[in-house]
């Protein structure tokens, strides 16, 4: 279930960092699409092991303060698997969660060092 890419100069920005800190690729979606969703349209090394479903972590993305504030607060399912997270931090969420918004032009997403798939050892994604 892939996303439609938005005309170039028209959509919402995405940045995606890796754990250092360094930028991996800026990339445009659209509003309403997740994530998830756009890392793996743009070839964005985020795993998703569940396909969104909220049953596992490898999703799992750090924000920065500033944008995780204008996010509705994950619910009770986000929050459990978050909780198996690795590298939990205080702005995490689980990126097939995170919807983008008008808001949220400009977000960055910073990918864990690592994850824990909890979900089916070995299973790849075909989100």
């Amino acid at each position: 279930m892939g996303i439609d890419r938005p005309e170039p100069g028209t959509g919402l920005k995405v940045h995606f960092k890796d754990s250092e800190g360094k930028l991996i690729r800026t990339v445009e979606a659209n509003e309403g699409d997740d994530i998830l969703a756009i890392a793996h349209e743009y070839d964005i090394d985020l795993e998703g092991a569940c396909e969104g479903s909220v049953a596992c972590s490898t999703c799992h993305v750090i924000l920065p303060e500033e944008f995780y504030d204008r996010l509705p607060e994950p619910d009770d399912d986000e929050n459990d698997m978050l909780d198996m997270a690795f590298g939990l931090t205080d702005t995490s969420r689980l990126g097939c969660q995170v919807k983008l918004t008008k808001e949220l032009d400009g977000i960055v997403c910073t990918l864990p060092a690592a994850t824990r798939n909890m979900f089916v050892d070995g299973k790849k994604s075909t989100h």
